[in-house]
């Protein structure tokens, strides 16, 4: 007579701590690595298409971010501001970085116009900067979409 030893298997439970800690190890991560920064996007704002368009090459130092609306009006700091309040701002902001020791030759001025809105709203925009000694300025578009 033949004995069969049956053995019976416990269904096995996975530990799932490991796994939910990844994960909110890699939610955290990108949270921290992705710059939502509301004052460099603007839905409001179609840019200009350019076949010259190009990512930059590194990190702009110190940006200063102006968007110009299709009506001529601005938005800096999240703020809508005609024209004429822009300086005052942009005032503010100089004498806080020069506090800081980053004098107005290092600021880079990322202009964001509209597409739909005149070329003088940026030459006014950039007389303005020039002016409070603003010389580095940048004018953004999107790339040619194939």
């Amino acid at each position: 007579m033949r004995f069969r030893l049956k053995l019976k298997i416990k269904g096995r439970e996975l530990d799932m701590t490991p796994m939910i800690d990844v994960v909110f190890l890699l939610i955290v991560f990108f949270t921290l690595v992705i710059n939502f920064t509301a004052a460099d996007q603007n839905e409001r704002i179609r840019l200009p298409i350019s076949e010259l368009a190009q990512p930059p090459e590194h990190p702009l130092t110190d940006p200063v971010t102006i968007h110009i609306l299709a009506n001529g009006d601005v938005i800096y700091d999240g703020i809508d501001l005609p024209l004429q309040g822009l300086l005052e701002p942009l005032r503010f902001h100089i004498s806080v970085l020069d506090f800081m020791n980053v004098p107005a030759e290092n600021i880079t001025v990322i202009i964001r116009a509209d597409a739909r809105s005149e070329s003088r709203h940026f030459l006014d925009v950039k007389e303005l900067c020039w002016g409070l000694g603003l010389t580095k300025l940048v004018l953004r578009t999107r790339q040619q979409e194939e």
